[in-house]
């Protein structure tokens, strides 16, 4: 985990397509002392960041951020408010690329979709 402590994972599932998982945001972590003091939100950097991480379990491998060529933010993730998160990731491998599409969501809100390329690392 790169930012330690930022979140942990309640549960994960794998399929075929990819990757069912929920995360609890640790809304005392001090990243949201500064994104935003008083008025806590979720950098998009570090939701990028989980999204990597959970691909990376699921396929074992190490992976790099190449492409990101859709990237949607539709609401605020305030984790003062909505602390657990739903990632839904399709996951296909070719070659030494990854091809991750997301979408994550709290209670029945779509807070953010992601379509990306990983390279794989060695």
């Amino acid at each position: 985990m790169l930012i330690e402590e930022l979140y942990s994972v309640i549960a994960l599932e794998q399929s075929a397509e990819g990757v069912k998982a929920t995360v609890r945001l640790n809304k005392d972590h001090d990243i949201f002392k500064g994104h935003f003091p008083g008025n806590p939100i979720m950098p998009g950097v570090c939701m990028i960041q989980i999204i990597k991480e959970l691909t990376e379990e699921a396929i074992d491998k190490k992976l790099f951020l190449s492409v990101s060529s859709n990237i949607k933010f539709m609401t605020i993730i305030n984790p003062d408010v909505n602390p657990v998160l739903n990632l839904d990731l399709l996951i296909s491998e070719d070659g030494d690329e990854v091809k991750v599409k997301n979408i994550t969501s709290f209670n029945d809100t779509e807070a953010l979709k992601l379509s990306a390329t990983f390279k794989i690392v060695d």
